[in-house]
């Protein structure tokens, strides 16, 4: 069991490093992501379980908290203006929203070729490709891609507009909480963040613990922490009357 994580857990799982994976989430869920080793890197996707046609929204998630990464007491927002999680915790302090997942051309490119067929489970695997294969198993597909959470990962803007990855912003440990506010479809990969720096390819694992929790109470940090947030919770909790 994970330090930390309640006795009234549900499950523990461990997401292998450049691997990918997909569960639900249901409402009242909290979900602890958990960097292992350092350096993780956990590109996710979120889409409401009971109506697909509806998932995460970078742009309005940004706009509608004045922020260009997620922390603690900061929402995810779907594109029906309703809050599919809340960040409850979180020890890393930046998770990048800008940056999208690595390509097959990008990983060949950075890291060489090496294939499944003789690598067998030390192939080199991207983002990209491994989003659609968790997408396809919902009836999902290309056009279901949107811009990505790239939890652990820091990047920032400079001054001449141009993005600059940080190295080192995850220890080993550091781990996000992710409370549940609807019936959501995580979709995540373990794939190097496309601008790490690093010319080995080295993906880290993820341990997921999943415990019961509750929805969001009146006095919650994440919903009092802006006014477009307690509109996003009330657009939820009116979902689920």
């Amino acid at each position: 069991m994970a330090e930390g994580a309640p006795y009234w857990m549900l499950w523990e799982e461990l997401v292998a490093a450049g691997a990918h994976w997909s569960g639900l989430l249901r409402r009242g869920t909290t979900l602890r992501l958990t960097d292992v080793a350092g350096g993780a890197n956990a590109s996710v996707l979120f889409f409401n379980y009971d109506d697909r046609t509806e998932r995460y929204n970078m742009p309005d998630t940004l706009k509608a908290q004045h922020t260009a990464f997620l922390t603690r007491g900061f929402v995810c927002y779907s594109d029906m203006g309703r809050v599919m999680c809340s960040l409850t915790d979180d020890t890393c302090g930046w998770h990048d929203t800008l940056c999208g997942v690595s390509s097959p051309r990008l990983v060949e490119e950075k890291y060489g070729i090496a294939r499944y067929q003789e690598r067998r489970n030390d192939w080199h695997q991207n983002g990209y490709e491994s989003l659609l294969n968790e997408l396809g198993k919902y009836g999902l597909g290309k056009r279901d891609l949107s811009a990505s959470i790239n939890f652990f990962s820091k990047v920032t803007v400079n001054g001449q507009g141009a993005l600059e990855y940080h190295r080192g912003n995850s220890l080993p440990g550091s781990y996000v909480d992710l409370r549940f506010e609807m019936n959501v479809l995580m979709v995540m990969a373990t794939s190097q963040h496309p601008l790490d720096p690093a010319t080995v390819y080295q993906p880290r694992e993820i341990r997921l613990t999943a415990w019961h929790s509750r929805p969001a109470p009146r006095n919650d940090p994440c919903r009092i922490k802006c006014p477009e947030n307690e509109r996003g919770f009330r657009n939820t909790e009116v979902w689920f009357r």
